[in-house]
């Protein structure tokens, strides 16, 4: 009964922590560039049928194993892109392939994030919506952005639009980089849709294309999610329904006991 009152309660605590997962995916749902997370379940303790207490038949097999249930593991990220939508405004960034945008805080610490809903702020520097820079390689002086003036190719390659004497002419200034490491948990999310990497890993430039004119959207697949939540409620309420066995069987037993 003890066994069956263990089992029943970590099961619930491993999908109420699936139920928090599924939750957090449908809350960004509409959140440019956020990567779906999904929970790893892991075993618990086995142990074999062959001790004092156990019931078992003579000549049979008695190498048989009971377990201990389950509990939640990491939280595995799906890297896989979302849908790109043409925009049409100039600050709007969309990575094509693998990767995140570097970002410099205002404690000039690097940050990556996938959205590309960028802005120019009052000094001419090109921010997220928080406010952190758009890191870039500058061949130079720095230039001022303004909305319109700049031209991004797919490589990441930046030109500045410069009006001369009536003639406008088009000048390389830097390039941006996209920035991606190996394995689906080299970044850790910090909040804001940014992250950072897990120590030791040096996050190095990557192939992909930039759109200039995108933004990628979530990744998030709705109907999955909610056929996941419905999978998880149902194995909570069996969870449930087991702890409420055991603790019938022990109200038994005490009643048996008490005459």
């Amino acid at each position: 009964m003890l066994r069956i009152m263990w089992n029943g309660r970590s099961a619930m605590m491993a999908q109420q922590e699936k139920l928090d997962c599924i939750s957090n995916n449908l809350a960004n749902v509409n959140t440019e560039g956020y990567k779906s997370e999904d929970v790893t379940f892991q075993d618990l303790m086995y142990e074999s049928l062959q001790r004092r207490g156990y019931p078992v038949n003579e000549g049979k097999d008695k190498n048989l194993i009971t377990g201990s249930g389950v509990k939640a593991g990491n939280w595995i990220r799906d890297n896989k892109q979302g849908n790109l939508t043409n925009t049409g405004i100039n600050t709007d960034l969309a990575i094509d392939g693998p990767g995140y945008f570097r970002v410099v805080n205002s404690n000039g610490d690097f940050r990556y994030i996938r959205s590309g809903s960028f802005n120019v702020d009052n000094k001419g520097n090109l921010v997220d919506k928080n406010g952190n820079k758009l890191y870039m390689e500058y061949k130079g002086r720095k230039p001022e952005f303004t909305q319109d003036n700049f031209i991004i190719k797919e490589d990441g390659t930046v030109s500045i639009k410069e009006n001369n004497n009536g003639v406008t002419t088009i000048r390389e200034v830097g390039k941006i980089n996209i920035y991606n490491a190996i394995g689906q948990d080299a970044f850790i999310s910090v909040g804001d849709n940014l992250y950072m990497p897990k120590n030791g890993v040096n996050p190095t430039a990557t192939d992909s294309s930039i759109m200039q004119g995108y933004i990628e959207g979530s990744n998030v697949d709705i109907a999955k999610e909610m056929t996941d939540m419905i999978m998880a409620q149902r194995a909570f309420e069996f969870g449930s329904k087991a702890v409420k066995a055991a603790d019938d069987m022990w109200g038994m037993v005490n009643n048996l006991r008490g005459r």
